[in-house]
């Protein structure tokens, strides 16, 4: 099935041109998160929609498909109005969206994004596009949630780890793959994850933000075991399984992950690993990460952080906490934001540095959130009609919090440098803004590149 940007919006949007004012000749409307889990925005993924979706030309094809569509599915459908898109316009999109540059950390109830009709002919593209431009909750609450999970390591790396910043960017890998929706979730929700980390096995993910965020490679990973291939030689040949391992991946310096509870996790850490194997992985001068994968996160892990301290040994940091010797450990499984908290408060109640410990998040990273956790919403807050600009809302009597703003927008900076959301007098932006005009008329205006994107959260 061909992509039909026409199509690509909700089925009663298709009336809504004959449902304005007459005489309405213009629509101002903003992004913004109502609130919800988390008490800031990571702003991110914009750019990917513009790119891949809005700077496409509509052709006239798609209005003639939209036509047939709407016929047979029982609503009208302005078809001269999207051939005067085709017809005047050259297929460009007329409306103008800025946004706050990507990478920003934002509190909610902001305007993140705005968007406004720049042809008075077609004014009402601007909510016909709220569909595809809405989408960018996803992303956004992706960015978010990896970055304050990044916050509650740092903060355990901070009490426990010499190096933290050296650290932080591979202490979370994305697994989550296999548990989102489609491919094109793997490549948002991956890309997005990678504002704040460095590893990921989210490939797709890795691609989106290498074409997209114009980065040679956005993300690294290790070889590592899956169940399959520790399984394959057999209960009694567990051992050669891991041995196999090591003598295909351990090299001087290198880094490999084996997962070890296929069958008794107590067993293969004391008398596998720390046994049979010690003496290999002790001169093969590289890392060995142990990955648990069942259990109770924290109580597991603590057990084998105790049992490989026995039998490789430690070194007390410079802040007096426990770093194996040639080991680590990595939690993959039934990771959220509580558990990864409890397993770094455990260890380090344990005696041992954040430094022994990384996590892989799955669909708790990628997929167990929705449009709600951040409350996002695009409103109309001004419409021109018959020359006059008119502030517009919403204000439900049935609940508050969904009360919209009005009039035209923009975002500044406070005397304290805290974001805030203004009503302007006029029509021209604030020479203050920090909205940036990113798509105007069908062309994308400002890219950025991902380093630009991390660095901006990072600070």
């Amino acid at each position: 099935m061909q992509y039909n940007l026409v199509l690509d919006t909700d089925s009663y949007k298709a009336s809504h041109y004959l449902q304005y004012p007459p005489g309405t000749t213009s629509l101002f409307a903003y992004i913004e998160s109502r609130g919800g889990r988390y008490p800031n925005t990571v702003f991110f993924g914009l750019q990917y929609l513009l790119k891949e979706y809005l700077s496409r030309p509509v052709e006239q094809w798609m209005v003639e498909e939209a036509k047939d569509f709407f016929a047979a599915h029982g609503l009208p459908f302005n078809y001269e109005g999207w051939s005067y898109i085709v017809r005047e316009r050259g297929g460009k999109l007329p409306v103008r969206i800025r946004a706050v540059s990507e990478g920003s950390v934002v509190p909610v109830h902001n305007a993140l994004v705005t968007i406004e009709s720049t042809d008075p002919a077609v004014f009402w593209l601007v909510t016909y596009l709220e569909t595809l431009l809405l989408r960018v909750w996803y992303p956004i609450t992706v960015a978010t949630r990896s970055w304050y999970l990044k916050q509650t390591i740092r903060e355990y790396l901070d009490k426990s780890a010499d190096e933290p910043e050296s650290e932080i960017a591979f202490k979370l890998h994305d697994f989550g793959s296999r548990g989102v929706s489609s491919s094109e979730s793997a490549g948002i929700g991956g890309m997005a994850h990678l504002v704040n980390f460095q590893g990921s096995d989210t490939a797709i993910g890795v691609r989106y933000a290498n074409h997209y965020y114009h980065q040679p490679m956005a993300a690294f990973s290790i070889p590592a075991a899956e169940h399959s291939t520790i399984i394959a030689w057999g209960r009694e040949r567990e051992v050669d399984a891991y041995r196999n391992m090591l003598g295909r991946f351990a090299r001087p310096g290198a880094t490999l992950a084996v997962v070890s509870d296929s069958y008794d996790l107590w067993n293969a850490v004391r008398n596998l690993w720390g046994g049979d194997l010690r003496s290999q992985i002790e001169q093969s001068g590289a890392t060995v990460v142990i990955r648990p994968d069942s259990g109770i996160p924290a109580i597991v892990v603590s057990r084998v952080l105790n049992i490989l301290d026995n039998q490789f040994g430690s070194t007390i940091n410079s802040k007096g906490y426990k770093l194996l010797n040639h080991v680590r450990v990595i939690q993959g499984d039934g990771v959220d934001h509580d558990t990864l908290a409890e397993v770094l408060e455990t260890a380090l109640k344990l005696g041992f540095s954040a430094s022994n410990i990384a996590f892989g998040m799955g669909g708790q990273l990628l997929q167990v959130l929705n449009r709600d956790t951040l409350k996002f919403a695009m409103k109309v807050s001004e419409v021109e009609v018959d020359g006059r600009s008119l502030p517009v809302f919403k204000d439900p009597i049935t609940d508050p919090g969904k009360r919209s703003k009005q009039g035209r927008l923009d975002l500044v900076r406070d005397a304290n440098g805290e974001y805030t959301t203004v009503r302007l007098t006029g029509s021209e932006p604030l020479p203050t803004s920090e909205l940036v005009t990113v798509f105007e008329d069908g062309e994308v205006c400002r890219e950025y590149t991902l380093n630009d994107v991390r660095s901006r959260a990072g600070a």
